[in-house]
């Protein structure tokens, strides 16, 4: 009986929390939209998977387990052109690396313990990361980081299936979904460019990412402007000075 009633009581306590939260509205609208991309790119890669000789149940196992879209791009477009499996595996690591550097931050923010540890890593990707660290609270980061992460893992899903089902047909380029990750990820990183360190460091991440991205694998770019950030981020700070006090 008093197990119930804890637990009923936790639960409006966690509903009331919510409701207070400033951010909610904004954050489900965002996260909303992304989701909506992300369905649309799903049925793109269900459609590119099936092309690429993959049944519908592996690509949907794929986009289940691996749940991060560059890599599974990567991976089926390796084995569409004819290439080895262990290239497409190679190429889908590489590109999967840069999320275990976003666990430092999202770490910070949601702080999971034990096995909730792993959970949590499977949702550790671009848009849920951006969407986290662009709160103004750690609360509404864990708020943005979840909703964000459940939105897109089912629409994900589904748009994969979808794809899949229909086999092929379906322009990336055409429908410009090519360049809406990009643009999404982009328009949730700028508010965070808001000091001269920030602004070197990516501008240092872009200078060796389009230094490198004609001569290396794919995915080696993306984890050496990673390396940018964390040399940046090793580097001691600069106090800041206060106002001068003169004395009379």
């Amino acid at each position: 009986m008093s197990a119930a009633v804890t637990s009923s009581a936790a639960r409006r306590a966690g509903a009331v929390a919510l409701e207070s939260l400033p951010e909610r509205a904004g954050i489900i609208r965002a996260a909303a939209g992304i989701g909506l991309y992300a369905g649309a790119f799903g049925l793109t890669f269900g459609a590119v998977a099936a092309t690429s000789g993959l049944s519908v149940s592996q690509a949907v196992a794929m986009s289940a387990v691996m749940f991060t879209g560059a890599s599974q791009f990567a991976l089926v477009g390796i084995l569409a052109a004819g290439g080895a499996p262990l290239a497409g595996l190679s190429a889908a690591l590489l590109l999967g690396l840069r999320n275990a550097f976003y666990g430092v931050p999202v770490t910070r923010i949601l702080g999971p313990r034990g096995l909730r540890r792993l959970w949590t890593a499977h949702f550790v990707i671009d848009e849920t990361t951006a969407m986290a660290v662009a709160q103004p609270t750690p609360r509404a980061g864990r708020f943005a980081f979840w909703a964000t992460g459940v939105t897109l893992y089912v629409l994900w899903n589904v748009g994969t299936i979808a794809g899949a089902l229909v086999g092929g047909g379906i322009d990336t380029s055409a429908l410009g979904l090519d360049a809406a990750a990009p643009a999404i990820f982009l328009a949730l990183l700028w508010p965070q460019l808001s000091d001269d360190r920030a602004r070197a460091t990516a501008l240092g991440a872009v200078v060796v990412t389009l230094g490198l991205v004609r001569f290396v694998p794919a995915g080696v770019p993306i984890v050496a402007a990673a390396g940018v950030a964390i040399v940046a981020g090793l580097l001691p700070t600069r106090p800041r000075r206060g106002p001068e006090v003169r004395e009379r």
